[in-house]
């Protein structure tokens, strides 16, 4: 006897839930699975014997004993799928490739100047075939691909494929079909700031605002599990919250937007762009540096705190500054501390695990998430 629709659609319900589950903590056991997930134990095994025998979960060993069999550990099947990531910039082209657990294979910077032609678009396909090539030689893995995702500075109507505004790249009303017709694959894109949200928002039930502190500033805000775009696709542009009155003009054309004071420019125009030799300079102790770190640090605290205070949530800072910001977390946090008053601790407050390729994993990381979402 055929099962009725709906107990079809609770049971692969159940699957995509079991998988989502293994991928996040990286390998989990049965008893794992139906403590956290509120399942049977009868629902967990017939569930992971159908992923197994359709070659999504694979066991990897065994935890340790605590008396009695010891548990198997399952985890995803490494290759049932990859995805790529596309981070492009205005003079650099990121791409990244992962698997199905989320383990990078392959990733590389290239410098390369955007431009809306014809022969750019055809140029960074040509590139992204051939960073493919690269890493799957097997033309059989390569049929695996999910898709890609393709990571923009800017405003995106993601519906209609088209950039409404980029202020970085100084374009507006683009179709983003130029460049995805080129490739044979599924070719999705995504703001920036909101891919390198992907990477660090790994507690679907917190609240989350991400804060990207590139060459421009940008941001993400996850409420209850998803990516909050605002009525008009422009949530969580905080580099253009005016923090200083009648101050530096901003590129938007506004004066005094966090942008001029808190986006990597702000460091790495002291050393010709370069963001690393800025912080070699200051941790050598660069009496000059340092005066420019602290008024850095001291806006950047500001901007925080004003965040702190509108959403009341965790926050975690990202971009290239966040790579570097490990050392000076504290620091940052006294002066937040001396800021906000509503607070009595900075606990909800850390530096993001990624900065230079961050957006172009998070949008791979997002393909594979959906691939598991059309398990039957």
């Amino acid at each position: 006897m055929e099962k009725a629709p709906k107990e079809v659609q609770t049971k692969r319900k159940n699957k995509i839930k079991i998988v989502h589950y293994i991928y996040r903590r990286g390998h989990a056991s049965k008893v794992d699975i139906a403590n956290d997930l509120g399942l049977s134990m009868p629902t967990v095994l017939q569930n992971i014997k159908e992923l197994s025998d359709a070659g999504f979960v694979e066991e990897i060993g065994n935890y340790q004993s605590t008396g009695g069999r010891k548990a198997k550990a399952l985890s995803i099947v490494p290759n049932i799928c990859y995805a790529v990531g596309v981070d492009i910039t205005a003079n650099h082209l990121g791409l990244v490739m992962i698997d199905a657990k989320g383990t990078i294979l392959s990733n590389t910077r290239q410098r390369m100047r955007y431009e809306d032609t014809f022969s750019y678009y055809q140029e960074i396909s040509e590139r992204i075939q051939a960073f493919i090539d690269d890493t799957l030689e097997n033309p059989e893995e390569r049929e695996k691909i999910a898709g890609i995702g393709v990571s923009i500075p800017g405003i995106i109507d993601k519906a209609n494929h088209i950039l409404l505004k980029s202020h970085a790249l100084n374009v507006s009303n683009i179709s983003l079909l130029k460049m995805s017709q080129f490739l044979p694959y599924k070719v999705i894109f995504d703001n920036d700031a909101n891919c390198a949200a992907y990477t660090e928002i790994s507690d679907p039930d917190k609240n989350v605002i991400y804060l990207s502190l590139n060459n421009t500033v940008g941001g993400a805000i996850s409420y209850n599990g998803k990516l909050y775009e605002g009525d008009h696709l422009k949530s969580g542009e905080f580099g253009h919250i005016i923090i200083v009155p009648n101050g530096e003009r901003c590129y938007c054309g506004k004066r005094g937007c966090v942008d001029c004071y808190c986006s990597a420019l702000r460091l790495s125009s002291h050393t010709g762009g370069n963001l690393e030799k800025y912080f070699i300079e200051l941790k050598n102790g660069n009496h000059d540096f340092e005066k420019i770190w602290d008024d850095y640090l001291y806006t950047l605290a500001l901007t925080v705190s004003n965040l702190r205070m509108a959403f009341d949530c965790d926050i975690i800072i990202g971009g290239y500054v966040g790579g570097y910001l490990k050392d000076y977390l504290i620091d940052l946090s006294k002066l937040v501390m001396q800021m906000n008053k509503f607070d009595f601790d900075t606990s909800y407050l850390r530096c993001s695990k990624y900065h230079m390729e961050a957006s172009a994993y998070g949008i791979a990381m997002w393909l594979i998430q959906k691939f598991y979402d059309t398990i039957g």
